[in-house]
């Protein structure tokens, strides 16, 4: 049976990449870029605010001194530059000098438009065009300030033609948080065109679908990646924002879904701004999106004890997230880290114990290397990973790498009192494999922000002799030293401020690991605990307490 599966799997991978191929040739020919044509708006209704589109720039990757560009070959020498293909997006238009730099852009999206009219695969890609509309748009106020009625035609033409181009493919989209950008700009163009109000309604049909298919009852992705619960939601509210300023009536499964996102990301928000690190998320800054936020009077200050299966435990300025959760199904598996019952710390501003972070802008190498048990910190049996990840070269292409197997995650329990707060949960990934199952215990001291963990092993199979490994990733620039007995390590955060973290009776390594949150590698150190079963039951004890 297994092997029929992977077969049709192999089969549905060709067709896909076959289908696609095919596509792109169809997407270069003069019969589809004709295709494409349709009525010329005559006019804006209303022009968006561009400060609504702030959460979706990146100054680092976007920083551009227009003034300081030969225009007259501006896209001729940016062809040549590879690391330069987002600059099609024209985000960075919001953050140009708009006084100065008007005419300029003028000639500059000319010459784009002579140039790049018709379809061409990398400026083209869902990420690159849908942002290029919502751009254009929402600047247009300095675009077409020349009066130079020619411009504007051939303007508005471009807009239509790109925005026909995402509606004829937004079902070839199969991954849905790659579809909102596209969403948002159907929905924007049907809002400042009258002319294409049917933009607007085509819109908000697959923004309901994707809000009833994506999210859960509490309003987190069911594919458990906390990066997507950041970007959709900032999607969410443009729109909003863009329905506002368009006089149209809000729908109420928009404003829930706001509402509970907002819930979320506030119940995930650490003393250290920045995400943790679970299933495919990046550590982005959500500083600036929160002050945005409450620039627009979105307020919520609701805390929730569990999201997305993360339980959480916050405590004056410190922050605890523990992974509760089950992988997601098959088709939404392709970001999932397998680090059940991981665990990330932060205290005031210093994040401590991390997850290593994932891995997708570095290389598919350290992607895979990213989704391994071992780079979450968390237990691990004879240096396996809690679930396999398909290999084929084939179906990654088409689908992502994405989990053959999966397990269950059960008594999960919280119990809270005046002193501490303690939280437990079980698995069962190893138990076929070795015959046991993986309990974890963490004590969180109010007091104090001290910690004390306990990672059991339940022999429930057979005879079981299996080596354990327990890693506890640190984060990049924390110094460590390792006292004389071997059973406990400073932790230095900084010039005053230290934590020891120890484990009776147990052999305590420091090791090197590598820190992949940033989008970059860094180099980091792991605290690493091993052990033998030896055919019994474990329990092992940890400690992380401030130095005193």
């Amino acid at each position: 049976m297994i092997v029929l599966k992977s077969i049709y799997i192999y089969f549905l991978s060709i067709n896909k990449i076959a289908t696609k191929t095919i596509k792109e040739f169809f997407f270069s020919t003069s019969f589809y870029n004709k295709l494409l044509d349709s009525k010329i708006p005559s006019r804006f209704f209303f022009f968006p605010n561009p400060y609504l589109l702030s959460p979706l720039l990146n100054h680092k990757t976007l920083l551009i001194k227009i003034a300081n560009e030969d225009v007259r070959n501006f896209w001729e020498k940016l062809a040549k530059n590879k690391g330069k293909k987002n600059i099609h997006n024209f985000l960075w238009l919001n953050i140009i000098d708009r006084k100065n730099d008007t005419k300029i852009i003028q000639k500059v999206i000319k010459d784009w438009i002579l140039n790049y009219k018709n379809y061409k695969k990398d400026l083209w890609r869902n990420n690159i065009i849908s942002l290029r509309v919502i751009s254009w748009i929402s600047n247009a106020d300095i675009i077409l300030n020349n009066d130079n009625k020619e411009f504007d035609k051939s303007f508005y033409n471009s807009l239509i033609r790109q925005t026909n181009f995402i509606k004829k493919n937004l079902q070839n989209i199969s991954d849905d948080s790659k579809k909102i950008s596209s969403i948002s700009a159907i929905i924007l163009s049907g809002l400042v065109f009258r002319e294409y109000y049917n933009n607007y309604k085509l819109g908000l049909k697959e923004l309901k679908k994707i809000i009833d298919s994506f999210f859960d009852k509490n309003g987190f992705p069911k594919n458990r990646n906390l990066e997507n619960l950041v970007t959709f939601v900032q999607y969410f509210v443009i729109i909003k924002e863009w329905m506002k300023s368009g006089q149209e009536i809000v729908p109420d499964y928009l404003e829930e879904i706001i509402e509970k996102n907002l819930i979320c990301l506030n119940s995930l928000n650490s003393p250290v701004k920045k995400l943790p690190l679970f299933n495919g998320s990046t550590e982005r800054n959500l500083e600036n999106f929160l002050e945005y936020l409450n620039k627009l009077n979105y307020n919520f200050k609701k805390n929730l004890q569990s999201v997305g299966h993360v339980q959480i435990i916050k405590n004056k300025k410190s922050a605890l997230y523990f992974d509760s959760g089950e992988p997601p199904i098959d088709k939404l598996s392709r970001d999932y880290q397998s680090g059940p019952l991981s665990f990330e710390y932060s205290n005031d501003s210093d994040k401590i114990i991390t997850n290593c972070g994932y891995g997708r802008k570095i290389s598919k190498k350290i992607q895979l290397i990213s989704k391994f048990t071992s780079a979450q910190s968390t237990l691990c049996i004879n240096n396996t990973s809690v679930v396999k990840f398909k290999k084929n070269s084939l179906v990654n292409k088409a689908y992502g790498s994405t989990i053959n197997n999966s397990f269950k995650i059960f008594d999960v329990e919280r119990e809270e009192d005046k002193t501490n707060i303690i939280i437990s949960a079980t698995h069962n990934a190893y138990l076929d494999r070795y015959g046991y199952l993986h309990k974890r215990t963490i004590k969180f001291f109010k007091k104090n922000n001290d910690i004390v963990g306990n990672d059991n092993l339940i022999k429930k199979n057979g005879s079981s002799n299996v080596d354990f490994s327990i890693r506890f990733h640190l984060y990049p620039g924390i110094n460590t030293v390792q006292t004389l007995s071997g059973k406990s390590i400073l932790l230095q955060i900084n010039k005053k401020k230290s934590w020891v973290f120890s484990a009776e009776n147990q052999k305590i390594n420091i090791e090197k690991s590598l820190f992949l949150g940033g989008n970059k590698a860094l180099n980091n150190q792991c605290i690493v605990i091993y052990g033998n079963t030896k055919d019994e039951d474990v329990n092992i004890e940890w400690k992380l307490k401030k130095a005193s």
